[in-house]
């Protein structure tokens, strides 16, 4: 009698090293809620920074200033490694080509405008006048335009990836994702008359990223 011998049926090989999309979507999670808590803890123990007249990225000024250009990079990586996890997940569907892509447009302005700092002014670091500095330096310059071309590439994502929501039915999510990039883009015009409202706007966008991540990954999960 004869013995048979069967194999076992193939399976489809893995690739080592290769993170899973939900893992890589913590980093878009993370991103915002991170950076907005590390330069809130900054903003209220560190001598003379004020919310009212001071910008987030002058932190990364004076003798404690690597601190935060350090959450400016580690934002920057997270926000790259969730732009990864985008893309995996929503890979053929709807917002999956340029969703990703500005979502990486914006995780790499956070990188330049962490090494290249913002100009001092408004009074911080303490002795700097309270006026800002007449002309820009270059350091400065592209702390700005690093920023605002971030900043545009989140508001333009937020209205592609809406896309995925529409198409599962979630219109509330949909709605609320093509319609926050207009506070957004109000606060910042009105930074020219208070640096509040460029504040608000810049955490309404970080955050709502982390929202629209957190959905993503959850019914990506189910």
């Amino acid at each position: 009698m004869t013995q048979t011998l069967t194999t076992p049926p193939a399976t489809a090989p893995t690739r080592p090293g290769r993170a899973p999309a939900p893992l890589l979507l913590t980093g878009t999670i993370a991103a915002g809620p991170v950076f907005l808590g590390a330069g809130l803890v900054q903003g209220l123990t560190r001598d003379g920074f004020d919310f009212t007249r001071n910008a987030l990225s002058q932190l990364s000024l004076g003798p404690l200033g690597w601190i935060q250009v350090g959450f400016f990079l580690l934002a920057g990586l997270l926000t790259l490694a969730g732009a990864a996890g985008l893309r995996h997940t929503l890979r053929g569907g709807p917002g999956g080509t340029w969703g990703p892509r500005l979502i990486g447009v914006f995780g790499l302005s956070f990188l330049i405008a962490g090494l290249f700092t913002a100009d001092p002014g408004a009074g911080f670091p303490p002795g700097t006048p309270l006026t800002g500095p007449v002309t820009l330096s270059g350091h400065g310059a592209v702390h700005m335009a690093a920023g605002m071309i971030g900043y545009l590439a989140l508001c333009a994502a937020f209205p592609v990836l809406a896309r995925s929501f529409a198409a599962r039915g979630e219109r509330g999510w949909a709605t609320a994702t093509r319609l926050v990039p207009v506070p957004v883009l109000v606060g910042f015009a009105a930074s020219a008359a208070t640096v509040a409202a460029f504040t608000a706007a810049a955490a309404l966008g970080l955050l709502w990223l982390t929202a629209v991540s957190c959905r993503l990954r959850a019914a990506g999960q189910g």
